[in-house]
């Protein structure tokens, strides 16, 4: 069983305590989104562990990267993916309704990439404004029509905006949370923002998932922090807002969606919100028994995956990956699986081709290539979005290509 230290220099981001035991410790690792135009391009490498607060349950990683070296130009747009746009679609078409949204209503979206979700509000003649902080995807967003102010959304972007007389009646949060390193400052900015009867609606991957799956490559400089609901709880409540509602969510390997609004307001909570906070006290999330065997679990992957892929090379099969994603990069640079494996990865945003991967230096290259190149056997680094890959991959598969998906358990398909 793998010990546990605490550590001493830590701060919890929600609670401010000290008590953090290590859970994973990946090491140095590259910035996972941190593409490189050149091979023998240096980069920075930076702590990677994760560690579990027993104040408040938050668990967490312990180095925080400046924001503007993550996001100041970044690589991932949502709408590269048909299984993100068609969520987003879903969730307005549903959100607009329950909320009885019209002309006269305001949505708000907090890292709203490049408006892929925004835009099917915007079609409904529903006022919208996104906020995200990286210029080159704020740019893609204003072309598509979508107003966007290029922000770090806190306390004092709020403020502003509520200054120009702009509240919301919904706002938006999808996968950014995590990112957050002043989460008190992010929370306070929504509940300014947010008109007194809005609603908040929040996505996140949920830590439940990430454990019981062993889904270790989520970790990475980006997502500073792992949500239970009983940590999110927490972190609202200290801010006057309160968990209305939540449902899990398959999407990225397992999801929460939750709606957050004021204290004040008459809406009552759901049952679910009470459900699920029993069933993760008897799941023992906040606890630290619970997290003792997730780095044995990791290791298990490694030693599983390496053994396959070196069986592979030794048949003298050819080997590609596909999914330029920082998931990918963490289980590369953690697995020490590199372009001596690896002839290529492929991938669908053409925003990421013609580069090379972080830490492992492997080029990036148009999914076209699987057919042009026929690798034997494919690594799938997006394994969150299997069902949408190899649907579009069919033809690959059917010319006898086979993809080898890792987590959460090593498999051939």
């Amino acid at each position: 069983m793998t010990k546990l230290t605490p550590s001493a220099t830590f701060h919890c981001r929600i609670c401010g305590g000290s008590g953090a035991h290590t859970v994973l410790d990946l090491g140095e690792m590259p910035l996972a989104n941190s593409l490189l135009d050149r091979p023998d391009q240096s980069e920075a490498r930076y702590p990677l562990r994760l560690v579990f607060c027993e104040s408040c349950t938050l668990v967490q990683i312990v180095e925080t990267v400046p924001p503007a070296e993550l996001f100041k130009d970044y690589v991932y747009f949502s709408s590269f993916s048909d299984t993100m746009v068609a969520h987003a679609s879903e969730l307005v078409a549903r959100t607009a309704a329950a909320e009885a949204l019209g002309t006269n209503s305001l949505v708000v979206e907090l890292a709203s990439n490049d408006g892929y979700l925004l835009q099917f509000y915007r079609d409904k003649g529903i006022p919208v404004l996104g906020i995200d902080p990286a210029a080159n995807v704020v740019a893609v967003a204003e072309q598509r029509g979508i107003p966007t102010r290029c922000a770090f959304f806190d306390v004092g972007v709020a403020q502003g905006l509520v200054a120009e007389g702009i509240r919301a009646d919904v706002m938006h949060a999808n996968n950014v949370l995590a990112h957050v390193a002043d989460l008190h400052g992010f929370v306070e900015g929504i509940r300014l923002l947010l008109k007194p009867e809005g609603v908040a609606i929040l996505e996140m991957p949920y830590l439940r998932d990430l454990v019981d799956r062993c889904e270790f490559d989520t970790i990475y400089h980006e997502h500073l922090c792992y949500f239970s609901l009983s940590a999110l709880v927490k972190l609202f409540e200290r801010h006057g807002l309160v968990m209305q509602d939540v449902e899990r969510m398959e999407i990225h390997g397992g999801s929460l969606r939750v709606s957050v609004m004021h204290a004040a307001s008459a809406r009552v909570r759901r049952s679910t919100v009470d459900a699920l906070l029993a069933s993760e006290r008897r799941t023992g999330l906040g606890t630290l028994e619970y997290y003792r065997s997730f780095a044995e679990q990791v290791q298990g992957v490694k030693a599983a995956l390496r053994a396959l892929l070196a069986d592979l090379k030794r048949g003298g099969t050819r080997i590609a990956a596909y999914g330029a994603s920082a998931k990918g990069a963490t289980l590369l640079n953690f697995f020490g699986i590199g372009s001596e494996t690896l002839e290529f990865v492929a991938d669908r945003s053409t925003v990421k081709q013609g580069k090379y991967t972080p830490g492992t230096h492997i080029p990036i290259v148009g999914p076209e290539a699987l057919l042009e190149r026929k690798p034997d056997y494919t690594l799938l680094l997006t394994w969150n979005f299997a069902d949408e890959i190899l649907r579009q991959q069919k033809e690959y598969r059917t010319a006898g290509g086979r993809f080898v998906i890792p987590v959460p358990d090593v498999r051939v398909v």
